[in-house]
Order: structure tokens, then sequence, then C-alpha cells
């Protein structure tokens, strides 16, 4: 059957009706067969193809996700004697860090320690004491207030010593004003920190 355009042209659109399809002319028959199928295969798109495709694209995603989450595990799972290893070696550490925290026994011979390293770096000491505490997480600081006299040079000394004592000491807020003579006044705020057992 060959589709003749001017057949189109020749039809009489008013005297289509419904009623009586079987009449209509073949071009419009084809026409109307077309635009149904067109429409059909749109609807069966959309109500069956395009869910399927969403769910595809749903468990390739997860799919990839799940993959994503063995590699993870699986690198996890094979290192985990190294992590144990490593655990230990953190624990052993942390253990050795402790050790270097005053107790509260000890605390009162840090001042003695502070004292007997600046005399011996030929410091004078114009001050010398505890501050209020400092409670924080897991560990309470301890800062010191000092106040010395001397050179330049006998506070690098100072300061190296106090690096050297057995206990974790650290240095903060230091000032330094002249005092005349070459001599210096080296103000200096020095904590300790003592581990609170109880929080643990």
């Amino acid at each position: 059957m060959k589709f003749d355009l001017k057949s189109l042209q020749e039809i009489d659109w008013n005297e289509i009706e419904l009623d009586n399809i079987g009449e209509w002319p073949m071009p419009v028959k084809a026409i109307c067969c077309a635009v149904v199928v067109v429409i059909m295969l749109v609807i069966g798109y959309s109500m069956l193809v395009s869910a399927s495709v969403d769910s595809f694209e749903r468990a390739v995603k997860q799919e990839e996700d799940l993959r994503t989450s063995y590699r993870i595990k699986y690198g996890r799972a094979n290192n985990l004697e190294l992590y144990r290893q490593q655990m230990q070696d953190m624990e052993a550490q942390f253990s050795q860090l402790l050790r270097k925290l005053p107790t509260s026994n000890e605390t009162p011979g840090l001042l003695d320690d502070l004292t007997y390293v600046g005399t011996s770096s030929g410091l004078t000491f114009l001050k010398i004491g505890w501050m209020p505490e400092v409670k924080k997480e897991f560990y309470t600081e301890l800062p010191i207030n000092l106040e010395v006299v001397g050179t330049y040079h006998e506070f690098g000394e100072f300061v190296s010593k106090v690096a050297q004592l057995p206990r974790i000491v650290s240095l903060h807020d230091f000032r330094i004003e002249g005092a005349g003579n070459n001599q210096l006044v080296f103000s200096v705020v020095a904590k300790t920190y003592r581990y609170e057992q109880e929080s643990e």
C-alpha cells in the first residue's frame, strides 16, 4: 500500500466520525494506528520500563556501595593483627607518658625541682607559687607562676634544664623585661599536668 500525501488533502475531515471507524480512509487509519502505537509505547515505558530502569540504577549504586564497604572491611580484617600490635604499642606509650605526669604526692616536689634548676642556672627567684588548678576532660593543669632575674643566656639554660626534668613541664606566657645592670626579669607560667584516673 502506497501512502500518498495528496490523498490526505482530498479527505473531508468533517465526514470522519468515531462511530464509523471502519469507513475511514486508509491514510487516516494509518495515522491513528501510528498515534495509538506511540501512546502505548510512551505509557508502557513510563509504567513498566522506567520503574525497572530506576530500580536497576538503584541496584547498581547499592552494589557499588557494598563493594566499597566490603573493600574497607576486608582491608581492616586483613590488617587486624597489625592494628592490635599498634594498639598495644600506643597503650605502652600512653602508660609511659602517664608515668611522666606527677601524682598528687609528687607535685610539691616540682617547686623544689624548679627552684633547684633556676638557681643552678644562675637565676634569682623573685616569685614562685602555685596558681589555681584548671580542670580539663581527663587531666588537671597545675600552673606555677615564676618570676626570676638573670641574663638572657641563664634563661636559656633554665629552659633547657626544665625540658630535661623527669616530669612533663611546659612553659607558657613568658615575658622578658629589662631590670638594669645587664639583668632581665623573666616572667613565665610553668604548667604540669595530673592525670585524673577516676574519669578514665
